[in-house]
């Protein structure tokens, strides 16, 4: 027995293995139930007493030298695969699973389009004061939208520490503000971003939605330079056929004011609950800069002139994808959002 312990001492002294699998299989044939080891544990029985001692000490001493084997030829393998594990920034990725919200996705069509008629974007707070919401816009004092039904007020109470009103911004009509205050000539931006104010959400109606707003400050600004820009706006967003209709309207930072319809999409005019049963439907309002917001941002109205609107992004999207509820785009429903993957 001495002998052949000597004999697989040499044999497993001299083994490397080429592969996890090849180690795998040493492992087996030498420490399994059925292996080697096994096996002369079963004729370590029938060893004399008087040689027990030494073949019991040599035979742990092969089990223990075929175990140290095995671990120390792991490590090439365990090695070898954190190499392929490891990130490496500079390979380039694989495709991108998941897919982005039709929300987003609209947004930045409708940017696209005005970029490529020369405006650039702009942001602002969201967190904003009512001189920048409200008083630059010509908003009277007691006019609704200062109501507490339709704005979230943070801050209610001026005093000298906070010398007006802290709320979140129901429109982006504010990001306008800000950059007329530059004072930098011509103007000519787009500020989408997230409003808020204190409605009832329905299908048509949420406290939280997005809007695109537009202004465009320069001399010899006319109402025909404001239609002929959003004419070719509904027809590269929507399509050439899409009908439009301007409707006189009333807001306190344009005079003139209109709001522009197009045809209903969704039911092809037959009416639906979208476009309440006209087959039209309201996708912005607009008009010609009200002198006074001019003047509040130091803005002579003798030598500018512009026109502003602004539009919901959540409508856009259901017209664009034919969704007639809302509430939809905030439920962060996989089938529904799995549904833009390729989009």
């Amino acid at each position: 027995m001495k002998e052949k312990i000597e004999k697989i001492l040499a044999e497993v002294k001299s083994f490397h293995a080429d592969s996890k699998e090849a180690l795998e299989q040493f492992r087996i044939q030498y420490l399994s139930k059925k292996g080697t080891i096994t096996e002369l544990f079963t004729e370590f029985k029938q060893v004399a007493p008087e040689m027990r001692k030494e073949m019991g000490m040599r035979l742990n001493e092969l089990k223990n030298t075929i175990q140290d084997i095995i671990d120390e030829q792991q490590k090439q393998f365990e090695t070898t695969n954190e190499a392929k594990t490891d990130l490496d920034l500079t390979l380039p990725v694989d495709a991108m699973k998941g897919s982005r919200h039709p929300l987003s996705i609209v947004r930045s069509e409708i940017e696209d389009i005005f970029k490529r008629l020369g405006f650039v974007v702009a942001e602002g707070p969201e967190v904003e004061d009512d001189y920048h919401v409200f008083a630059a816009l010509n908003f009277p004092p007691d006019h609704p939208a200062r109501d507490m039904q339709d704005t979230f007020f943070i801050s209610k109470e001026p005093s000298e520490n906070k010398p007006t009103d802290v709320l979140l911004r129901t429109h982006t009509s504010s990001v306008q503000v800000r950059a007329m205050e530059t004072n930098k000539m011509p103007i000519r931006i787009i500020a989408p971003g997230r409003v808020f104010r204190n409605e009832a959400i329905s299908a048509r109606a949420h406290c939280i939605f997005h809007q695109i707003e537009g202004l465009y400050i320069d001399k010899n600004v006319s109402f025909a330079d404001l239609k002929q820009t959003l004419y070719h706006f509904v027809q590269e967003y929507f399509g050439e056929g899409t009908k439009v209709r301007f409707r006189p309207s009333y807001f306190p930072f344009t005079e003139t004011s209109a709001e522009m319809d197009i045809s209903c999409n969704i039911c092809g005019g037959t009416g639906c609950n979208i476009c309440k049963h006209t087959g039209w439907v309201e996708i912005m309002g607009c008009g010609i800069c009200d002198p006074n917001i001019l003047k509040a941002s130091n803005i002579d109205p003798e030598e500018y002139t512009g026109y502003a609107f602004g539009m919901g992004v959540e409508r856009i999207a259901m017209l664009k994808y034919q969704i007639n509820d809302l509430r939809m785009f905030f439920e962060n429903d996989l089938r529904f959002l799995e549904q833009f993957e390729n989009a």
